[in-house]
């Protein structure tokens, strides 16, 4: 490599720069992120590390994922300080564009994975994963990795990206890293820093919410509603607390189901004051 450390901008550049590597025969990693990064980013990071030659970590906070009423413009942004928390957890490269250079005058193609795509998160925020799905595509072509890494936290993302590698023939592996949660359980999130600390303590229901149907569950419990029942009364008892969804969906197809036969997926969103989060629990 031409230097311990290098960060792009222009996707050519950056892609030149991944094919050069290709060709020398090294294996590439991308850890896509949207910045403001926090232990959770650094773990997918190590993992890359640990399993490839080159790490190419991408900052990049994507406008078409967002919807009009959402927190675009609030988002934390903070390039100098994620780079810094990045280096010794191992990136090779940073690609860090602007949105001009993603989203050229005339754009209009988008990707959409239709029925992964339509429930929880989707029924909720119309439009995010089109924008999801086409800007890790655009990534990829971009970065030019042979493996990928995401964490399970955005479980339903995961499940469309790898739909959508395998629908359309990427050759590239995807892989995904548990969740990563603070001593008391609160998952990590970049939205954790709009919490007021009464509102932090009142973000420990979500967790509170999946570990008492986990426990159920773990009891013998299989019907979807009596599982849901248990994940919602911690929330619904937080007065700072207000559910979008709680829902109990298979674990590959994200569709409905009654009892649960094989994996499923426990993921709720709940907004704490204006902060909307999300987790879940796989049950298996």
């Amino acid at each position: 490599m031409k230097s311990p450390f290098e960060i792009f901008r222009d996707p050519a550049a950056m892609r030149a720069r991944a094919e050069d590597l290709r060709r020398d025969g090294r294996k590439i990693a991308v850890v896509p992120t949207m910045g403001a990064l926090h232990e959770g980013h650094l773990t997918l990071v190590r993992h890359a590390r640990a399993r490839a030659d080159v790490v190419i970590l991408t900052i990049f906070v994507n406008p078409t994922q967002f919807g009009p009423k959402e927190d675009l413009s609030r988002y934390p942004r903070d390039e100098e300080g994620d780079l810094a928390k990045a280096r010794p957890a191992g990136i090779d490269l940073a690609f860090c564009p602007s949105a001009e250079a993603m989203y050229v005058p005339g754009s209009q193609t988008f990707i959409e994975v239709r029925e992964l795509q339509q429930p929880l998160e989707g029924a909720s925020r119309p439009g995010h994963f089109a924008g999801v799905a086409t800007i890790v595509s655009k990534l990829f072509h971009i970065t030019k990795p042979h493996l990928a890494v995401f964490g399970e936290k955005d479980y339903q993302q995961l499940a469309i990206i790898r739909r959508m590698v395998r629908d359309l023939d990427f050759d590239i592996e995807i892989q995904g890293v548990p969740i990563v949660r603070e001593v008391d359980g609160l998952a990590l999130s970049s939205r954790n820093v709009y919490l007021s600390p009464e509102q932090r303590v009142a973000a420990l229901s979500l967790s509170r919410g999946l570990a008492a149907a986990a426990a159920a569950f773990e009891a013998g419990e299989r019907s979807s509603a009596a599982l849901v029942a248990a994940a919602r009364a911690p929330i619904e008892a937080e007065p700072l607390a207000r559910i979008d969804y709680v829902e109990l969906r298979d674990a590959d197809e994200l569709t409905t189901v009654e009892r649960v036969e094989r994996r499923a997926v426990l993921a709720l969103a709940v907004f704490v004051g204006a902060t909307r989060l999300i987790d879940n629990r796989v049950l298996a």
